[in-house]
């Protein structure tokens, strides 16, 4: 898209979650309370509310990801537009487009911006996102896709020398094998000629790292407990969220955040839409997240496990945060 078009923007939305995201839910939270030890799945924070809570945590002075991370994009994203060539761009876990921002204004101010690709599985989000940028950017092509990249990320469009950005640390959230997966999906989203662009937290000391999730306003704590509000409305279950506490801490071994509820005092807990009910004995956890972080060189093996080449690699000024653009090996 030049400076020159004066052609409408075109907006166009695929919906690949029709009536089962409840089910898909039913089933994961049945499944990962069965387990010993208990998990939920991190997705489930993000309803309308949990979404809210973690703007409010990106704000906050001790969460540094994200503000490093759009400081970096805000500086690179010219050159990364420039590396990657790409004519479209891929937004996996698109939300708002926030994070996506600059490269969307490179694009455009490059010539090159013809069509984004928002994925996420908030039709309403991916709607409102589409509608915005389709008046910010005219004859931009949005073609937003409502559904869950761990299972629909091969129903995604994508046309010729894709973009495909995964930023947010996001990527951080799977566990190895679950990463490896999905970087091979994205392997195979790229074609030949496409690039990857993903955010992801670094090692760094830990305090550093566990204050981040342990914020002195107690919002990190209301957002970890917003999964049991989620789960309350969805599938009718009976948890009382304040008798849950907040607890992260960096697994050294692991090289990744922990976060989990743990009971104060025992809970019975009914979840009639899992058709599950529950019994958590006193000071029992149940762990809600993991947030792996990365080094360079490990990072480099396992993109290059699936098939992937790290292209440029950019960091704030005190390395705390990467943002890496990688090509087909």
């Amino acid at each position: 898209m030049t400076g020159e078009t004066l052609a409408e923007s075109t907006i166009e939305i695929d919906s690949y979650l029709d009536g089962s995201a409840l089910d898909s839910m039913a089933d994961d939270v049945r499944e990962g309370l069965s387990r010993e030890p208990k998990e939920l799945p991190p997705k489930y924070f993000y309803d309308e509310r949990g979404s809210e809570l973690f703007d409010r945590i990106t704000e906050l002075p001790e969460y540094y990801p994200t503000r490093c991370e759009r400081a970096i994009l805000n500086r690179r994203a010219p050159v990364i537009v420039d590396l990657a060539e790409a004519t479209e761009l891929v937004e996996l876990g698109s939300g708002s487009a926030s994070k996506t921002r600059a490269l969307l204004f490179a694009m455009a101010g490059s010539g090159t911006l013809e069509r984004y690709l928002p994925m996420d599985v908030s039709e309403s989000v991916v709607e409102r996102s589409a509608e915005e940028l389709a008046e910010i950017y005219p004859g931009l092509q949005v073609h937003g896709v409502v559904g869950d990249f761990e299972q629909h990320m091969d129903l995604v469009p994508v046309g010729r020398r894709p973009l495909v950005a995964f930023l947010g640390g996001t990527i951080g959230n799977f566990y190895p094998d679950a990463r490896a997966s999905f970087l091979a999906d994205v392997r195979a989203l790229l074609g030949s000629d496409g690039r990857f662009l993903v955010g992801t937290d670094l090692v760094k000391d830990i305090p550093t790292v566990e204050a981040a999730y342990n914020d002195s306003a107690g919002v990190t704590a209301e957002f970890n407990r917003n999964v049991l509000h989620a789960i309350n409305r969805e599938l009718d279950a009976d948890f009382d969220p304040e008798a849950f506490e907040h607890v992260a801490f960096f697994d050294r071994e692991q090289s990744w955040i922990e976060m989990r509820l743990r009971a104060l005092g025992e809970q019975r807990v009914s979840i009639p839409g899992a058709e599950l009910e529950l019994t958590l004995a006193d000071g029992e956890e149940i762990r809600t997240e993991i947030s792996t972080k990365f080094t360079q060189e490990r990072l480099a093996g396992e993109l290059s496990r699936a098939g992937m080449q790290i292209e440029a690699f950019f960091t704030d000024p005190d390395s705390l945060f990467a943002v890496t653009l990688a090509a087909p090996a």
